[in-house]
């Protein structure tokens, strides 16, 4: 490549960078503290939306698709859609079969 051409390139700061970091080591500690919690059925729903929140963050920034064409966010998001759908789809089996494989377990109370 030449010289002329390094106007297609994003180098970002290292302070940003850092600061990503810093919100992705937070999303960690976050992650484990919510582990800890006991909040029924909803405690895969939290996980999930912390770690979508996390990939978010290193796609944007660390695979610098914040300042890359729109179709590739466009890409970027489809997966996630196509993510959740699958996820969506084997919660809904799962919850389907919960009771037998759980035995003395009650959708209803949220244990």
């Amino acid at each position: 490549m030449s010289e002329s051409n390094s106007s297609a390139v994003h180098v970002a700061s290292v302070k940003l960078l850092l600061i990503v970091w810093v919100a992705l080591m937070f999303g960690t500690w976050l992650t484990v503290s919510a582990s800890n919690i006991d909040l029924g059925f909803l405690n895969i729903w939290v996980g999930l939306a912390i770690a979508t929140a996390k990939a978010l963050l290193v796609g944007l920034y660390y695979m610098h698709l914040r300042w890359d064409k729109p179709f590739n966010a466009f890409v970027f998001l489809g997966a996630f859609f196509f993510l959740f759908l699958f996820i969506g789809f084997t919660m809904m089996d799962t919850a389907h079969y919960q009771p037998a494989l759980i035995p003395g377990y009650s959708p209803g109370l949220g244990e």
